[in-house]
C-alpha cells in the first residue's frame, strides 16, 4: 500500500496535548502521523517529531490543505507553510481536504496545483479527502488516477461508504478511514463486544483490525499512553470471515462529519 496501513490521527488535538500525543505515540512505534491545516497543530506536532530524534526517512507526514488556500497562487505557499511548521522539507502525503465549497475553485485549478506541488518535491505523494464518486472522477480527468494515493473518508462499522470504497478499489486509490471507531460508538456496540471477547481483545482493536482487514489504512487518535499502546494491538488480530460479516451486519448509514458549508452531497 501506499499509504501506512496505521498511523496517528490529530484531529481535534492541540497545544502540549497534541505534542504528548505525537510524542508518546512515536515512542511506542508509531512512524505516520496524520494532520492538517485546520486542525492549527501543525507546529506542535513539527515540534514533537523534532524532539523525537526519529530519522526523517522512518516517518510518514500527512497533511490537508485546507479549502482557503486552494486557488492556484495560494496552495503551493501554504504548502510551503505547512512545511515549515512541521520543521520538514517534503510531506510524505498531501491531502485536498474537503471539496471546494460551491466549487468556488474548480477541481482542475486545485488538483493541478497539488500536482504541481508533488512535481516540485514539496510531497511524495497526493491524495483527497472527503470526496464523492463524482468529485473522485472528476480528479481523476485532472491528474490521472495512478496519481492519487487516498481518498481520506469517514469510514466505521455505522457508515461502511460501501459504494465510494468500491469505486476507488477500481480505480486502484486506496481508501483512508477517519473516525474509524465512530466517536467512541462503536465500542458500546454488542457485535463488536461479543467478538472482542472471543478473540480477547478490546473493542477497539477489533474495529480497527476489521478496517484494516478490509484492505482501509486507518489514524486512530488518542490523548491516553494506555489507549495508544492498545491500539497498536490491532495491527496483529485476524478476524475471521463470520466476524467480518457479522460487522459488515452494522452499516446504518450513519453519518458523524457533514459541515454544512463543505460537505458535499453525499452518495
Amino acid at each position: 500500500m501506499s499509504v501506512p496501513a496505521f498511523g496517528l490521527g490529530t484531529f481535534r488535538l492541540q497545544g502540549q496535548v497534541v505534542i504528548d500525543s505525537v510524542s508518546t505515540g512515536l515512542e511506542l512505534g508509531y512512524r505516520a502521523i496524520d494532520t492538517a491545516q485546520i486542525y492549527d497543530n501543525e507546529a506542535e506536532v513539527g515540534e514533537a517529531i523534532a524532539a523525537s530524534g526519529i530519522a526523517r526517512d522512518q516517518l510518514f507526514i500527512t497533511s490537508k490543505i485546507w479549502v482557503a488556500h486552494f486557488a492556484a497562487d495560494a496552495l503551493i505557499p501554504s504548502l510551503k507553510e505547512s512545511l515549515r511548521k512541521l520543521q520538514t522539507d517534503y510531506l510524505d502525503l498531501t491531502l485536498i481536504h474537503w471539496p471546494s465549497p460551491d466549487d468556488q475553485v474548480p477541481v482542475e485549478e486545485f488538483m493541478s496545483a497539488l500536482l504541481e506541488a508533488k512535481q516540485q518535491g514539496l510531497t511524495r505523494q497526493i491524495g483527497i479527502s472527503n470526496f464523492t464518486i463524482d468529485l473522485m472522477q472528476q480528479a481523476i480527468n485532472v491528474v490521472g488516477a495512478e496519481q492519487i494515493a487516498t481518498n481520506q473518508i469517514e469510514l466505521h462499522p455505522y457508515l461502511q461508504n460501501r459504494k465510494v470504497a468500491e469505486f476507488a478499489r477500481r480505480q486502484g486509490i486506496q481508501i483512508t478511514s477517519y473516525m474509524t471507531l465512530a466517536y467512541g460508538e462503536v465500542l458500546n456496540d454488542p457485535v463488536i463486544q461479543q467478538i472482542a471477547t472471543q478473540h480477547q481483545a478490546t473493542p477497539a482493536q477489533v474495529t480497527l483490525a476489521w478496517a484494516m482487514q478490509l484492505g482501509y489504512a486507518v489514524i486512530p487518535s488518542s490523548t491516553k499512553r494506555a489507549n495508544l499502546q492498545s491500539n497498536l494491538g490491532a495491527c496483529d488480530l485476524r478476524l475471521t470471515e463470520d466476524d467480518m460479516a457479522r460487522i459488515a451486519g452494522l452499516e446504518r448509514a450513519h453519518r458523524l462529519t457533514s459541515p454544512a458549508g463543505l460537505a458535499p452531497h453525499w452518495d
